[in-house]
């Protein structure tokens, strides 16, 4: 193929495409595009989820470090690490108990990890406590929890 053949092949399917996609879309609005917000999912109901029920216990080899007060709930900080191997740990999940959906992330490990820590940012609605939630590799749920004190609600 030479320089004109592609280049008029692909002029041919760029307009294609933008004639072909809106005439597709042309009688729907941006709200219709998006998806519906999530259900609500109190906390209960989210720890369940996680866990099946199972007990959790607290435990020290969790570290959960948020602030106690945040300035805006919109960008908390949140750092979790678990002070065991990370072969022992399958997951983490971070939960804030009075979100309209309790549960705000899980993240997964393998032992290409390194280590069992994450650092994000997560969203709250008020004052609220954060819990850590950590299922390892045999099953068992084992958690930390702090509470963080919103100055500025971040969910609205």
């Amino acid at each position: 193929m030479n320089r004109r053949d592609f280049l008029k092949t692909t002029s041919l399917a760029a307009v294609s495409t933008a004639v072909l996609g809106s005439a597709v879309f042309k009688n729907l609005s941006a709200a219709e595009l998006t998806d519906s917000p999530p259900p609500k999912k109190p906390f209960d109901e989210a720890l369940k989820e996680i866990t099946g029920g199972k007990p959790v216990s607290d435990s020290d080899k969790v570290k959960l470090i948020a602030p106690e007060i945040a300035e805006n709930g919109a960008v908390v900080p949140v750092t979790v690490e678990v002070e065991l191997p990370v072969e022992q740990v399958k997951a983490i999940h971070i939960l804030a108990d009075k979100n309209w959906n309790a549960k705000t992330m899980s993240v997964y490990f393998t032992p290409a990890n390194g280590k069992a820590y994450i650092s994000t940012r997560i969203r709250l609605a008020e004052t609220m406590n954060v819990v850590a939630v950590v299922q390892l590799a045999d099953g068992s749920f084992i958690k930390a929890q702090k509470p963080v004190k919103v100055t500025i609600g971040g969910c609205g």
